[in-house]
């Protein structure tokens, strides 16, 4: 079950990369839009990228993306492509290599597909619904699960977003968190996926259904817990796109320290 939709967001998630790729080594003029945040040509030319290869393939299946208008017509499709072409986008700005393509897919407001890919080292974590997560290198693919710490614990931070709540947080469990590093975008969750780290906290409003959709189904395939502070899990395809109460991602639910 979603075989060939996982296959086809890796494929779109490859293709859009040789043009990211292409973008970020030949330099790029950087626009700011009405939100305040950076976009540039790679985010445009990937999301098209993306948007037509899977469009070919699937038809009926509608798109969310942070690059395209959101007409709400998806809220009458079970089927809804969630699609950040660059998340990111500082970080590619930076050039720190710290930005990743994230493409989800939604059934009936559930993730059952979830591919992030990471343009400049070509690392691509992946999963779908009942079917574990994985993480491909050119060595080839490896199922990945995140670890069972409950002490000396590493909280991963966002490297331009990290905010005072979360800082209050990790030092009112300093006696638990004994390490803090940063990493750009989708990273973050994906290194707890894969048993690299325990806790990453996200307590602001600012973050959209494409920011988390690919890599929550990647944490949860390895058996951690990606949800609301309240305990709610997230779900997919609203008609407000926000995640306003923010996240937490953790590896077991001993470290929902909050």
């Amino acid at each position: 079950m979603w075989e060939k939709e996982l296959q086809a967001a890796i494929e779109a998630g490859l293709k859009a990369r040789v043009k990211i790729m292409e973008i970020y080594n030949q330099g790029f003029d950087v626009e700011i839009k009405e939100d305040n945040s950076p976009v540039t040509l790679a985010d445009k030319t990937a999301d098209k990228i993306i948007r037509e290869y899977l469009h070919e393939l699937f038809p009926k299946y509608a798109f969310l993306t942070e690059e395209s208008e959101d007409d709400l017509s998806r809220l009458e499709n079970d089927y809804v492509w969630i699609v950040d072409p660059v998340d990111g986008t500082k970080d590619f700005v930076a050039r720190d290599g710290g930005f990743t393509t994230n493409i989800g897919l939604a059934y009936k407001h559930e993730l059952v597909v979830g591919v992030v890919v990471v343009p400049e080292s070509g690392d691509i974590y992946f999963a779908s619904k009942g079917n574990g997560a994985y993480h491909r290198t050119e060595k080839g693919d490896t199922k990945i699960h995140v670890n069972e710490k409950l002490e000396d614990l590493t909280c991963l931070c966002s490297v331009f977003h990290t905010n005072e709540k979360e800082l209050a947080l990790i030092e009112k469990h300093k006696d638990k968190i004994k390490h803090v590093m940063k990493f750009g975008s989708s990273l973050k969750p994906c290194r707890i996926a894969e048993g690299l780290a325990e806790v990453h906290y996200r307590m602001s409003p600012n973050t959209k259904e494409w920011d988390t959709a690919a890599c929550q189904i990647i944490v949860e395939e390895a058996g951690g817990l990606f949800l609301e502070p309240d305990g709610q899990r997230i779900t997919y395809n609203r008609k407000d796109v926000y995640n306003r109460k923010g996240y937490i991602v953790v590896n077991r639910k001993e470290n929902i320290l909050l």
